[in-house]
């Protein structure tokens, strides 16, 4: 048994969280998957979790923003392709030929 660092309360030594408080007790390495009492740097290699996991984040954020670029782009394609029969092609033209692709129609 250990002692809940927040309540005082007895709890099992495998636990991941107080029964009364719901403090977390266990933390896991998002990196290595090493488990120990105290969060912030991982026990076995060093990792510090706030910026291991803000540097997964914004590497996910940035491949969901290419992503939205690139259907951004497909979308004014189409949208400029239904347009042709009201605009007589200019969109399209200007799409092709401006210099930036998924701009303004």
């Amino acid at each position: 048994m250990v002692k809940c660092p927040k309540c005082a309360a007895d709890v099992r030594e495998i636990a991941r969280f107080c029964p009364r408080c719901h403090m977390t007790l266990r933390y896991t390495c998002p990196s290595c998957g090493n488990e120990q009492r105290h969060g912030g740097t991982c026990e076995k290699c060093g990792v510090d979790f706030v910026k291991y996991l803000s540097a997964v984040v914004s590497g996910q954020k940035a491949k969901a923003d290419a992503l939205h670029d690139r259907i951004q782009s497909r979308s004014n394609f189409v949208v400029n392709l239904l347009l042709i029969p009201v605009t007589g092609g200019i969109h399209l033209f200007k799409y092709f030929f401006s210099g930036s692709r998924g701009g303004n129609r």
